[in-house]
C-alpha cells in the first residue's frame, strides 16, 4: 500500500500544478457536446474519489462486505463541474486525493484483503488493495484525457 499512496501522491503533485496552468476556456471546452470537458473529466475524479474513499473506510469496519456503486454521469451532471472555476475543481479534486492517501496510509494491513462490492449489476468483490491499486490506474486513464500521452496504460 505504501507503493500506492507514494504513486498517489506523485500523480497528485505532478498534475495539481499542470492542471493550474490551463486556462479557464481550456478547461471548460468541450471538443463535442456529449463529452466532458476536461474540467468535468477532473469532476469524475473527484466523484471517483468520494465514492472509493467510502469504500476505504466503511471496508474496513463492516463485517459483509458493502455494495458501493455510482452512476458517472449522473454524478458529474449533478455536481455541475462545467459552472464551477477551474481552480475549484482542482483544489477538491486534490484535496480528496490527499485525504484518500492519508486514509490508506493508516489502512491496517491487516484490511487489505477486505472485500467490497463495487459493480452496478451482479455481485463483484474486490479486495481493498485491488481497489487501492486499481483507483491509480484509472487516475491515470483520465488524466491521459486531460494530457494525453502522460501514463503508458490501457484501462481497464
Amino acid at each position: 500500500m505504501k507503493d500506492v499512496v507514494q504513486e498517489l501522491n506523485e500523480i497528485v503533485d505532478a498534475f495539481a500544478r499542470k492542471l493550474g496552468s490551463l486556462s479557464e476556456d481550456a478547461m471548460s471546452k468541450k471538443q463535442n457536446p456529449e463529452k466532458w470537458s476536461k474540467k468535468e473529466v477532473i469532476g469524475h475524479l473527484i466523484d471517483s474519489a468520494q465514492n472509493n474513499l467510502r469504500r476505504f473506510i466503511i471496508c474496513q469496519y463492516e463485517t459483509t462486505p458493502p455494495k458501493i456503486v455510482y452512476d458517472q454521469d449522473f454524478w458529474v451532471k449533478t455536481n455541475n463541474y462545467q459552472q464551477m472555476p477551474a481552480s475549484e475543481v482542482i483544489t477538491l479534486w486534490k484535496l480528496i486525493n490527499r485525504q484518500i492517501a492519508q486514509v490508506l496510509t493508516e489502512m491496517d494491513p491487516i484490511n487489505y484483503q477486505k472485500q467490497c462490492d463495487s459493480s452496478r449489476h451482479a455481485s463483484e468483490l474486490q479486495t481493498l488493495e485491488w481497489l487501492a491499486i486499481d483507483y491509480v490506474k484509472h487516475l491515470k486513464h483520465h488524466i491521459n484525457q486531460v494530457f494525453t500521452g502522460s501514463f503508458q496504460i490501457v484501462y481497464p
